[in-house]
């Protein structure tokens, strides 16, 4: 892992899109996408750019199951309105929530990424340390699947939701296997509420009760983080 800390999101944020577009204009062809918090002001900076992507595609890490692509809370409308809509990607990639054969979906999502492996994997985390919606005790094996959503997670997004109800109770993710794919892995945790789990992350064994911890195994991760959510971390102290 090559931890990077920096004292402001903003200044984190700049750092990682310096590390996108240098692997854009090298000529990458897939990059994986992360929703949330967290990337937006990244993908602001991108899409403020005119760089020609008409090369790459592009796969995201989840979709909530059962909101319509046309949803504002799914994660296929929050990218059309964040990101595609002015860039110009080959192809974007999405899983599809409201399948009508959720299990295919998986499969077909997964057959996807195989055929377009991922050169960059962008990734933000839970505070409880789960990375897409890969939450604690998943198998590091697993693959693209059906999750269901802890308490904690529903929590943490429930913010998004008019009414706590309305906060959907699964999602389908690529898996840990899925992600740790990927040439590339380019993390982001910002503020306090992710400190603890990116103490975890980094300074605790490995361990499925942490799923982003699965990325001190891999050969080329980037940890960029703001000095709230480094706060806890044993160089700091």
């Amino acid at each position: 892992m090559n931890v990077l800390i920096f004292d402001s999101p903003k200044e984190a944020t700049k750092a990682a899109f310096d590390i996108v577009m240098e692997r854009l204009e090298a000529g990458l062809k897939t990059i994986g996408l992360a929703t949330g918090s967290t990337p937006l002001k990244l993908y602001e900076k991108l899409r403020s750019t005119d760089i020609d992507v008409s090369h790459v595609t592009t796969v995201n890490l989840d979709e909530y199951v059962g909101l319509e692509p046309s949803d504002p809370q799914s994660y296929n409308y929050y990218m059309n309105e964040e990101l595609f809509k002015y860039m110009n990607f080959s192809a974007t990639y999405i899983p599809n929530g409201v399948a009508e054969d959720l299990e295919k979906e998986c499969e077909r999502y997964e057959e996807i990424l195989k055929n377009h492996p991922v050169d960059l994997q962008i990734l933000g985390m839970g505070p409880n340390g789960h990375i897409g919606f890969n939450e604690p005790g998943t198998s590091f094996d697993s693959v693209t699947h059906i999750t269901e959503l802890t308490p904690s997670t529903r929590e943490a997004n429930k913010r998004f939701f008019d009414k706590e109800e309305d906060v959907p109770t699964k999602a389908i993710t690529m898996g840990i296997s899925s992600i740790m794919s990927a040439k590339e892995v380019l993390m982001l945790a910002f503020g306090e509420a992710k400190a603890e789990a990116v103490r975890r992350m980094i300074d605790e064994p490995v361990t499925v009760d942490c799923p982003a911890s699965v990325l001190q195994n891999h050969s080329n991760a980037v940890i960029i983080l703001d000095k709230e959510a480094a706060s806890k971390l044993e160089r700091n102290k």
